[in-house]
């Protein structure tokens, strides 16, 4: 009786996993229908300093931390950090190189240079890399209040 019900269980989990899609869920659960591609948002941003936006891209780094943010590739060598809505949720630390979707305020911003070493620190850059950093940077930041993880 146990062994039958152990294999009903097992039979169980693994059409449980295969209903996933493949896709894990951060935040505010989002779709990916209408979203654009990261290499197009610099373009459809213009001359605004914001704009809601819903982004699909390539992972190119993430906290090593805590997955507290991450970096989405743009095009043409630039990434844009993304942070994720009222610091309320995180991202797996092994992402890197996967599709994400991310949904929410993309914005032209200036992070300053404690920022800019805070986030060296959490990627595991060495202490000389941090001191490097002298100047702030005017970029492409992303707020995101639901990411989808596409495995």
């Amino acid at each position: 009786m146990k062994n039958v019900l152990f294999i009903a269980l097992l039979v169980g989990a693994s059409f449980g996993a295969v209903a996933q899609d493949n896709v894990s869920y951060h935040g505010k659960k989002i779709n990916s229908k209408g979203a654009i591609a990261a290499t197009e948002l610099p373009a459809k941003m213009g001359d605004k300093d914001k704009m809601p936006a819903k982004v699909e891209g390539t992972v190119e780094d993430v906290c090593k931390m805590k997955g507290c943010w991450m970096k989405v590739k743009t095009g043409d060598g630039q990434t844009m950090r993304v942070t994720f809505k009222d610091y309320g949720f995180f991202v797996p630390k092994d992402i890197v190189g996967k599709t994400v979707v991310v949904q929410g305020l993309a914005e032209t911003t200036t992070t300053p240079v404690s920022e800019l070493r805070h986030y060296a620190e959490d990627a595991g850059k060495s202490k000389e890399e941090i001191a490097k950093i002298t100047e702030p940077e005017k970029a492409l930041t992303f707020v995101a209040d639901g990411v989808i993880v596409k495995q």
